[in-house]
């Protein structure tokens, strides 16, 4: 039994414990590069006394991560990164089961979402592991007291990421912050095939509604969009992508997705699902066009993605259809148009999340990540770093053997072929 914490908690229900810790044993199981980090952790020791606070979805996979970093020495503190992705069993099994303090429970509303934000920070934290850079954020603006006190923080979301470059860019960064997220064995699997399969789950538990035949309009083609829109067509949907980067654009056309502008896709779209990290990507004018019965959801971070506060002034009426369903009733056309998971993250909101077998790869970059800053502490620049190329390398090798993959090497005539330039035809 791991040693008990005395940092109070604030969750759901510990007696949902038992049922926690089978499913945090359950995503183990398909967590083969993760546990491997934490069998090391566990004898070198190398996080050994440091405070961290984690600000991440509270799922089972996640709860491997905590015990990971509770494997290697540290003493962590883990709060939502948003109030509707907590899965409650696995909060209440890492507070009774392993002793790791949780702040966070399914549908905390925003204040208890910042008053646990700051209950975490006042146990100085020395590392932050951020999701959307919400802790970052209130450390530079409310606390700079503490900023002297932090070795570095990582970073796991797009949006979390673009808010940092822009610290760094107004000098307001004031650590080394890792960019997990742009970490090659992260955003192409994760942000792909997690987000992908996900959000599909998500949006079909909400509403059970049939993919096939349906038109799916995806807004935003990054690695989640792909993944999105990957993962409709399989299904049989119908897929429009719409962009604002011409790259993107075209290789969406490539890849054999109709593309045009959300205005002209707000007038055919079934299903639409927003993955930008960007504000208001669905408009007042784009909701009045659309179809009576539209399903809206957004698998961004941040719920601004919609603009619900419009949404709701044009509506006449508003139900609850069904959990993590809410129809707005227009005031100008009696159109119905169907908000799921209250513009949050529907794949966590209505679903679980990513499958452990893709954060697997997502978290040995957190371990690695954090065990990297408190390696080279006060060697690192106040900027946003990247991962060295050979963690990427590690992190799928371990994930190929634990699949019973091989792969070619390049043999010494093949390596002496490419450092040299004298050899060609």
């Amino acid at each position: 039994m791991p040693t008990m914490t005395t940092i109070p908690s604030d969750i759901k229900d510990p007696s949902l414990a038992a049922q926690g810790k089978k499913q945090i044993e359950w995503a183990d199981r398909d967590m083969p590069v993760l546990r491997q980090i934490r069998e090391r952790f566990a004898t070198e020791k190398p996080l050994n006394g440091k405070r961290i606070v984690a600000c991440c979805h509270i799922t089972k996979e996640t709860a491997n991560l905590a015990r990971a970093l509770q494997a290697g020495g540290a003493v962590s503190v883990l709060i939502a990164s948003n109030p509707l992705s907590t899965q409650d069993d696995v909060a209440a099994s890492l507070v009774v089961d392993y002793g790791i303090p949780v702040f966070a429970y399914k549908g905390e509303t925003i204040e208890t979402y910042i008053s646990h934000v700051n209950k975490a920070l006042d146990t100085k934290p020395e590392l932050v592991i951020d999701d959307g850079s919400d802790v970052v954020a209130t450390l530079v603006k409310e606390r700079p007291n503490q900023l002297s006190e932090i070795i570095g923080s990582t970073e796991e979301t797009t949006t979390g990421i673009v808010r940092l470059r822009a610290m760094e860019k107004d000098g307001k960064l004031p650590w080394p912050a890792i960019a997990v997220n742009d970490a090659q064995t992260k955003h192409f699997f994760d942000n792909r095939y997690g987000t992908g399969q996900s959000t599909m789950d998500g949006i079909i538990r909400a509403t059970n509604v049939l993919l096939a035949g349906k038109t799916v309009v995806v807004v935003g083609y990054g690695w989640c969009g792909k993944g999105c829109a990957m993962r409709a067509r399989g299904l049989g949907a119908q897929v429009v992508v719409t962009e604002i980067n011409p790259v993107k654009a075209i290789e969406a056309v490539m890849d054999g997705f109709a593309v045009m502008p959300i205005k002209d896709a707000a007038r055919i779209g079934d299903i639409f699902v927003t993955v930008t990290g960007n504000r208001h990507v669905i408009d007042q004018s784009h909701f009045a066009q659309m179809k009576d019965g539209a399903i809206v959801c957004n698998s961004g971070h941040f719920d601004l993605e919609l603009n619900l506060e419009a949404l709701a002034e044009m509506a006449k009426e508003r139900n609850q259809i069904r959990p993590f369903m809410e129809e707005f009733v227009l005031k100008s056309n009696g159109n119905r148009i169907m908000v799921l998971g209250e513009g949050r993250l529907v794949n966590l909101a209505a679903a679980e999340g990513h499958p452990a077998s893709v954060m697997d790869m997502s978290f040995a970059n957190q371990a690695l990540a954090v065990e990297y800053l408190v390696k080279n502490q006060g060697k690192l620049g106040k900027q946003v770093h990247l991962l060295p190329a050979s963690f990427d390398v590690d992190i799928a090798t371990l994930k190929l053997q634990s699949m019973g993959i091989s792969i070619d090497a390049l043999t010494p005539e093949m390596v002496s072929y490419m450092n040299s330039w004298q050899i060609g035809t």
